[in-house]
């Protein structure tokens, strides 16, 4: 049994093994997980279940070293850890380094020392008043909205800009609950998820549970096949330079794939909330029996149907629902696919977190329309790399990566805001040409 034949002491006297790595990754299927942290050894097989950010995050480490990662996604580390103690099994030998598959320890211990000096500078600690007013613009917008419609009526144009404004505080409220499942606003945990739940529930209809469990999957391994969502495009596209190679191997046509940058257009902004995430949402929340999550997004339903129905009835409180959703889903789309579409998408190739995030991740250029616009995600790869950073802070930590990322010859990217709308669609022409030319030729 190698080195796990060796026992050690760990816990309340429990007797546990020491393992290699070789044997740690051998446990690393759907009912067989561990996972090391701090060179400990976990079995979470039985535990993934429970886990408070879903079971597929959890799993996405099994048979690795999730150090990073763990660090990354608990601002309270040693409240975790009191958890983690019953899991633990054992220890890595000795003779066996603190990093799996050959990752680069200097990387690793560097991206550590920023780590470090970023809580040291307070780069961690968020600016209530920030939030406050953010959450207060958005209310604004809202009622802003409504109250247009009620003083001067229904008409075409203020029906536009009622329209334009819900659509601006749905997007800007999307950004908001962002902050709170990522834990970032408050100290404690139980006052984030409960925002999040109020934002994302009651002001836009939707479910925390179905945001997280999904959105911390792209955050552990981004643009990763199997383990990313986001990259799961249901076959309507190919994405990377690997993808449509193997699809055009395999003779897979879905879709028209080489017109994918034109259909895009079509399928991707005008459709991924109002029809795909509405479903999913849906059908999450009663496969799961979420009836919290349910109750908070149906309440949002009510208040909008309570506050419309009577200036434009039923279908037309429908008909501006169904408009909203659509402007929004631009908005999201464009936002979230600039800083990563353009970007290496692969299968797992088990990187270190500072090179993992990078070679997924770009920026979009600072400015106050950019910081507004995309909810500061314009600092992507800041905010990949510490996801429970106060995004006021992005700009702060920037210069740091950015000098870590030199001293390491790792490229970090920063864009214009039209450069980086462009590269979407000359990223899908280029995946779609590379599908081509295999299909045919290969």
């Amino acid at each position: 049994m190698g080195g796990g034949g060796q026992l050690t002491e760990v816990g309340e006297g429990r007797a546990a093994g020491v393992y290699t790595w070789e044997e740690v990754q051998s446990h690393c299927s759907r009912n067989d997980q561990w996972l090391v942290i701090d060179r400990k050894v976990y079995n979470i097989s039985q535990w993934a279940k429970r886990h408070p950010g879903g079971y597929r995050v959890i799993s996405h480490y099994a048979g690795e070293d999730a150090t990073e990662a763990f660090t990354a996604f608990h601002p309270d580390v040693k409240f975790v850890q009191k958890f983690l103690k019953p899991l633990q099994i054992g220890v890595l030998t000795a003779s066996e380094p603190s990093q799996d598959r050959d990752k680069n320890v200097s990387i690793i211990q560097d991206f550590h020392s920023l780590r470090m000096q970023a809580e040291r500078e307070g780069l961690f600690r968020a600016q209530p008043l920030f939030f406050c007013l953010h959450l207060g613009h958005i209310l604004l917008l809202e009622a802003l909205a409504w109250f247009i419609i009620w003083l001067w009526g229904t008409s075409w144009t203020l029906t536009l800009l009622c329209s334009i404004l819900q659509a601006t505080a749905q997007s800007q409220a999307g950004w908001l609950q962002h902050d709170f499942g990522h834990l970032s606003v408050f100290k404690k945990s139980r006052w984030n998820h409960m925002l999040q739940k109020f934002v994302i529930g009651h002001v836009k209809g939707a479910s925390a549970n179905w945001w997280n469990h999904r959105h911390f999957q792209h955050h552990a391994k981004p643009n990763i096949f199997s383990k990313d969502p986001d990259v799961n495009m249901l076959h309507v596209f190919v994405v990377g330079a690997t993808q449509p190679v193997e699809y055009g191997i395999k003779k897979i046509k879905y879709m028209p794939y080489h017109h994918q940058h034109q259909y895009f257009l079509l399928v991707g902004p005008p459709l991924l909330i109002p029809v795909y995430f509405h479903v999913q949402i849906i059908r999450t929340m009663i496969s799961r029996h979420d009836w919290g999550d349910l109750a908070w997004s149906m309440s949002f339903y009510l208040r909008y149907m309570c506050c419309y129905i009577p200036l434009y009835g039923l279908f037309g409180s429908l008909a501006l629902i169904s408009f909203v959703r659509f402007l929004e889903s631009h908005w999201f789309v464009w936002v979230t696919q600039m800083n990563h579409l353009p970007m290496d998408i692969d299968h797992e190739k088990h990187r270190d977190w500072l090179t993992m995030q990078l070679q997924a991740t770009c920026n979009i250029e600072k400015s106050l329309f950019n910081d507004w616009f995309s909810g500061h995600l314009n600092f992507q790869i800041e905010h990949h790399l510490f996801p429970t950073m106060p995004r006021h802070n992005y700009h702060r930590v920037a210069p740091l990566v950015h000098a870590l990322c030199e001293k390491h010859g790792i490229p970090y990217q920063v864009k214009t805001l039209w450069q980086g709308l462009a590269d979407v669609i000359r990223s899908l022409k280029h995946s779609g040409d590379l599908w081509l030319d295999a299909y045919l030729h290969k």
